[in-house]
C-alpha cells in the first residue's frame, strides 16, 4: 500500500511539459522571473531589464520546455559584453541534458557558438564542438555590446544560420542523419562564463 501511495504522489509531482510550439511563439522576458517554460539545468540565467542574462552556467543550458517542430526557424537578438564573445545555443537538443562534471561536453543536438574559443571561431556542430560534424567561420569576430540579430532555419536536413543579413547565410550545416524524434526537440540557451544576454525570441513552424 505505502508503494502504491508513493508511486501516486510522484505521478502527481511530475511536471508536464507546456504545449509545443504548432504557430508563432514569441518570448521578450518582460518579467521579473524566468518562468514555468523553461527547465533550468543549473546557474548562471538570470532576467533582468526585460533581457536574459546568461552568465558562469559552465553548459548547463536553460531549455525551452515547449518542442519544437521538426522544420523551424528561431529568431532572437544576442550579445556579449566582453571581448572573448562566446554566445552559444542548442538546438533540437534533449531538454534536460548539461555537462556533469565541467570536462568535454557533448550535447544532444547541434550547438550553435558565435566567437567561441576566445573569440577565435565560430561553429554549428552536431553533438559534440570538437568533433567532426562542424562547420565554422574564422573571419567574423564578436564585437563588445554589439546587438546582433541571429536567425537559425531548418528545413529538411539543413540547418542555416543567419547572423544580421537575413539574405546570407553565415553558416550552414547539411545533415544527412538529422536529429529529430524523441531526444532531439528542444531548444535551449548556454553558457560556459562569458558575459552573454539574449532577447526578443520569436520560433516560428514552417
Amino acid at each position: 500500500m505505502r508503494w502504491s501511495l508513493l508511486l501516486v504522489l510522484l505521478a502527481a509531482c511530475k511536471v508536464k511539459d507546456p504545449p509545443p510550439v504548432t504557430e508563432e511563439w514569441k518570448d521578450g522576458f518582460e518579467r521579473e522571473e524566468i518562468g514555468g517554460d523553461y527547465y533550468k539545468s543549473g546557474r548562471g540565467y538570470e532576467i533582468a531589464s526585460g533581457q536574459l542574462s546568461a552568465k558562469g552556467a559552465h553548459n548547463h543550458p536553460l531549455w525551452l520546455r515547449k518542442k519544437l517542430p521538426h522544420d523551424v526557424r528561431i529568431d532572437l537578438d544576442a550579445w556579449s559584453n566582453e571581448e572573448r564573445g562566446d554566445i552559444k545555443v542548442e538546438v533540437f537538443g534533449d531538454g534536460r541534458s548539461f555537462d556533469p562534471d565541467g570536462g568535454a561536453y557533448m550535447a544532444t543536438g547541434y550547438e550553435v557558438i558565435f566567437g567561441g574559443w576566445f573569440n577565435s571561431k565560430s561553429i554549428i556542430a552536431r553533438l559534440d564542438e570538437h568533433g567532426k560534424d562542424v562547420v565554422t567561420n574564422t573571419t567574423v569576430k564578436v564585437h563588445p555590446t554589439r546587438h546582433y540579430h541571429w536567425r537559425i532555419e531548418r528545413v529538411g536536413k539543413r540547418l542555416t544560420w543567419f547572423v544580421d543579413d537575413m539574405q546570407t547565410p553565415f553558416l550552414v550545416l547539411d545533415d544527412p542523419n538529422p536529429l529529430e524524434g524523441t531526444g532531439h526537440e528542444y531548444f535551449g540557451f548556454n553558457n560556459w562564463e562569458s558575459d552573454t544576454w539574449f532577447d526578443n525570441v520569436v520560433i516560428t513552424p514552417l
